[in-house]
């Protein structure tokens, strides 16, 4: 399983994108889980090449399915993007995007749909994912996706639904009237629920949209409306505050990082994930898992030394990769191999310090054989680079210019081939005893 992204025919421009309806929808009891507030909603979304393609690749793996049909639906997810979507500033969809039969339309505008909506999600101050399919048993409809943290952290979990149309007959007044109309079917029935993941206390429903041939897109929020409190209102009781302690509930954390290592080509863990979650059999392979350090952008990444060498030997010492020699090589004949001049091959990594944290306490729950879990665990969380609100200086990385990544919140990024990383080193992680001790 690769954690290469071909990004090759990627456009190059950040393209930016204003809200252009925004609805509230009553429900009662408002709000649902006492105190919780709604973040703001964002007037408008930046994003890079790289934060979409990652978005979509996150979106697509979001599920409960074997890890080898999310590795194909992953690389097809992305491929599109190489050459269906222009390079100008302005969102517009390429001439090629004509070539497609009407299914491979809808299927393409979904895939984005999703995509903007994970990066709606996260600029608003969500972290944390999961798929909502847990809602529903039958075919009755249901919102795409489960979010935690940001506001929503202690009270429980909002949901997500996403939908892209990319019709001839698109219209600001059309994208708005599918994002009411999939809140009030798919979002609404399912507010005050009880989910794996926690109580559903909020709902949105995101409707992006494009009209081949012409610039510009339409962005519509829907999402569920909670008054002020009216000056009369008398205070809320103390007992009824929210529970959380700032920490990440377990089960959403591991639904996340199931997809996060995925991408990452991490399949070992992927396995031990599912086996903490089902039990069950052990998985085949117990034996450590390889992770090349580096610096990149003023931070430390993990990453899967099969991208920088795909026939990377997992039984090689530590020594061989302090060898100077080694890495020209590699740089010289796998690295450098990309087109002149063309926008650079993607990379999932995680940041050290996040995906230290979850492994160790992983690694706890594999110790006691997968039967006891902690209900919350202590995970870091980041500022995303590559996209976020318009307005909002850390949407790109001002101190590092000449990097082109995203940073999502949970401590996933999608990098640009590493020309420029700093201090690589070999960290290993074993399932039982957590990470090796650096020297």
């Amino acid at each position: 399983m690769s954690a290469l992204v071909s990004t090759t025919g990627l456009w190059s421009n950040d393209k930016a994108v204003g809200l252009t309806t925004h609805t509230r929808h009553r429900h009662g009891p408002s709000p649902i889980s006492l105190h919780f507030t709604a973040p703001n909603a964002t007037p408008s979304l930046i994003f890079g090449p790289m934060a979409l393609a990652a978005a979509v690749a996150r979106t697509a793996t979001t599920r409960e399915a074997r890890p080898r049909l999310l590795t194909g639906l992953q690389k097809s997810a992305l491929a599109q993007l190489e050459c269906l979507i222009s390079d100008d500033p302005v969102f517009e969809l390429s001439a090629d995007f004509n070539d497609l039969a009407d299914t491979e339309r809808t299927l393409f505008a979904a895939r984005v749909g999703a995509g903007i909506t994970d990066l709606y999600m996260n600029a608003l101050g969500y972290v944390w994912r999961a798929n909502a399919a847990c809602l529903s048993r039958t075919l009755d409809p249901h919102a795409d996706f489960i979010y935690d943290g940001g506001n929503a952290d202690g009270h429980g979990v909002v949901l997500a639904e996403a939908h892209g149309s990319f019709a001839a007959k698109a219209t600001a007044k059309s994208v708005a009237a599918q994002a009411k109309r999939k809140y009030a079917r798919q979002v609404k029935p399912y507010l005050a629920k009880t989910s794996p993941y926690g109580q559903v206390v909020h709902g949105y429903s995101i409707a992006f949209g494009s009209k081949p041939g012409t610039a510009g897109a339409f962005l519509s929020l829907a999402e569920t409306r909670i008054p002020k409190p009216g000056k009369k209102s008398p205070p809320p009781p103390a007992l009824q505050a929210p529970t959380g302690t700032g920490a990440t509930p377990t089960m959403i954390a591991l639904a996340t990082h199931r997809s996060n290592f995925l991408l990452m080509g991490a399949s070992q863990v992927v396995d031990w994930i599912d086996w903490v979650r089902a039990s069950g059999e052990l998985p085949a392979d117990r034996a450590p898992v390889t992770f090349l350090r580096f610096g990149y952008a003023g931070r430390w990444y993990l990453g899967s030394p099969s991208y920088v060498w795909p026939l990377f030997p997992r039984w090689w010492p530590d020594m061989y990769w302090d060898d100077p020699a080694l890495w020209d090589w590699i740089e010289h004949n796998t690295l450098a191999r990309r087109p002149r001049g063309g926008p650079p091959t993607g990379w999932f990594v995680m940041e050290e310090t996040a995906c230290v944290s979850f492994l160790d306490a992983l690694s706890g729950m594999i110790r006691d054989g997968g039967e006891r879990r902690p209900e919350r665990l202590e995970l870091p969380t980041f500022d995303p680079i590559g996209f976020g609100a318009g307005g909002d200086d850390r949407v790109l990385d001002a101190e590092h210019p000449d990097y082109d990544y995203a940073l999502f919140r949970d401590g996933l990024a999608l990098i640009d081939a590493p020309f420029r990383w700093t201090g690589r080193h070999i960290r290993r992680w074993l399932p039982k005893e957590g990470f090796e001790r650096q020297a």
